[in-house]
């Protein structure tokens, strides 16, 4: 009997479900994706659902999650939350019932040790940016092989080498391009889950700005306003896209975060990128965005531009030459992952 894999995927933003599903897809053995998934698509998944570990309230923790009594190697272990303690007792319920042949983490490094704790061996997930500090560490270091969903040009500088050694750079694991479309003039702009998303007022002022192109903007966008002077023309709004891949497709220039999956939506269909990294921990949009300034792959700027920025904005990133983000995208990159983490798991000794 074929030994099944774990993946379980961390509930900030949809790109963990996203990658996992794609992978998933392509792997040769059964796979369950655990994770808190309310509120999420899992149709056609196996899924292990997970109780909610989010903070309960200032009350319930009274200083007891602090630095100073947390032990060194965890980021997050709050005491006296039924959650956390009921998402490890399905975890281990679950790896002791189905002897799984291996555990993807995307990520948690407390998921990580628990499943080492376990016997489990994992492939953990290395986001970008700088994940040197001591859980992340160790969390690397109890995995049989570390994950990067991105590729090596984009590997931040402070990365040690034993980590890197240890790394599988699958490439971005977004699907690859279905349709070839000639980019048009319109301005695609994306916010995803795991942020704060649009506001209008700045959509607006940006579309006056730039009034020569039609805006169409992707997620979640604060604000109301219905009037002329609240909401231009060539600015239309379209809420949350289950496929934003059409609206991609056809762009001029494609404007969003440093998330991995609009990074690799841009790269599979070579678009223009106009990054606008946001704050993430330990500089994951930042220093990836970073990256791809350096290698002429996308213009950034830090943060939403002001209104009279816009125009000199846009025009350098049509100035862009598209073939250079194109180049960082692998068609095969899901495939390619599949066959790397069935590989690991037969090296493991699993069947």
């Amino acid at each position: 009997m074929t030994r099944g894999i774990g993946w379980y995927v961390h509930h900030q933003g949809a790109g963990h479900l996203h990658r996992a599903r794609s992978v998933a897809a392509a792997l040769p053995r059964p796979c369950t994706v655990i994770g808190t998934l309310a509120g999420f698509d899992t149709g056609g998944l196996d899924i292990l659902d997970l109780p909610d570990d989010r903070p309960l309230g200032d009350g319930a923790f009274d200083g007891r999650d602090g630095a100073a009594e947390r032990p060194e190697a965890l980021h997050y272990a709050p005491l006296n939350h039924p959650g956390v303690r009921e998402r490890a007792a399905r975890i281990a319920a679950w790896a002791a019932r189905t002897d799984p042949a291996l555990l993807v983490v995307d990520v948690s490094v407390e998921v990580a040790l628990l499943a080492r704790l376990l016997s489990v061996p994992t492939v953990v997930v290395r986001l970008a940016g700088t994940r040197t500090d001591r859980p992340h560490l160790e969390a690397f270091r109890s995995a049989s092989r570390i994950l990067a969903p991105f590729p090596e040009a984009l590997e931040g500088a402070a990365t040690p080498g034993w980590v890197r050694a240890k790394t599988v750079y699958a490439g971005f694991l977004g699907a690859p391009a279905a349709r070839a479309t000639a980019p048009g003039e319109d301005i695609v702009v994306v916010f995803g889950r795991g942020g704060d998303g649009g506001r209008l007022a700045d959509l607006a002022a940006a579309a006056r700005a730039v009034p020569g192109r039609d805006w169409h903007v992707l997620g979640p966008v604060t604000g109301t306003g219905d009037a002329p002077e609240d909401r231009p023309a060539n600015l239309h709004l379209h809420g949350w896209v289950a496929d934003p891949e059409p609206f991609v497709a056809g762009a001029g220039l494609l404007v969003g975060g440093a998330g991995d999956g609009l990074v690799a939506l841009a790269a599979a269909h070579a678009k223009r990128f106009l990054c606008l990294p946001e704050p993430r921990a330990y500089g994951e949009q930042t220093e990836k965005a970073a990256a791809l300034a350096r290698l002429g792959a996308a213009v950034v700027h830090p943060g939403w531009p002001a209104a009279e920025a816009w125009p000199a904005l846009v025009q350098s990133a049509r100035a862009l030459d598209p073939a250079t983000i194109g180049g960082l995208g692998r068609p095969d990159a899901v495939a390619a992952c599949a066959a790397a983490i069935e590989r690991i798991a037969r090296a493991m000794g699993q069947t």
